[in-house]
């Protein structure tokens, strides 16, 4: 693994970390404050949470966290066993979106948001490796609110690993092959910790 740092700018100061099979562009102050707080609060008031669930040894086990899915009509999306309908893109989001798509050189015409209330919730091991995500897919990781624990190991071999604090007004973007040779999680803490919002931004190839 290498570690390069980059200085652009107020907003561009990030790290990239080459990975074998996967880049990380990590940009931790991508977002001012005062726009991450305004992002964060009109995000966990207007958009539309739900507690989605997974069936698992034969029953329906509810996700830990809340979920609200946006996009292209287009651009539904499934996984866990669920399909995911979008609810039309809000200005909010869009705002979020045309700051990001530049920076990853990518089109994105959805976007997967998360809600951590608190510590207790968390996120399982997984890939971003659904096929209508095509080959090679990108994917912007967006995050407002309390820094949070990621963190990635190599599929093959789980003693190869790699962590980043995710904090407040971030971003992470995940190319390359990463999606099909990474898995990656966030997990619980039993750390008093406010609530965190992640964006995920994501082409769906119809």
């Amino acid at each position: 693994m290498s570690l390069q740092g980059n200085i652009f700018g107020n907003d561009n100061t990030h790290q990239e970390i080459i990975l074998e099979h996967g880049i990380l562009v990590y940009y931790p102050q991508f977002f001012t404050p005062q726009e991450s707080n305004q992002f964060y609060h009109n995000l966990v008031d207007t958009s539309a949470w739900k507690q989605e669930s997974m069936r698992m040894y034969g029953r329906e086990v509810l996700f830990p966290r809340l979920m609200a899915w946006y996009g292209d009509a287009s651009s539904a999306y499934s996984f866990s066993g669920k399909t995911f309908v979008p609810q039309p893109w809000t200005d909010t989001l869009l705002a979020i979106r045309n700051r990001v798509s530049p920076i990853a050189a990518a089109t994105f015409n959805s976007v997967l948001l998360n809600y951590y209330r608190n510590g207790n919730d968390s996120m399982g091991w997984h890939a971003d490796d659904e096929p209508e995500l095509g080959q090679h897919p990108v994917i912007a990781s967006v995050n407002f609110g309390a820094a949070r624990r990621f963190l990635l190991r190599y599929k093959v071999d789980h003693s190869r690993k790699q962590e980043i604090l995710l904090q407040h007004g971030s971003l992470l973007i995940m190319k390359g092959e990463l999606q099909h040779y990474w898995e990656h999680h966030v997990p619980k803490t039993s750390k008093p910790v406010a609530g965190r919002i992640n964006l995920t931004f994501r082409y769906i190839h119809p």
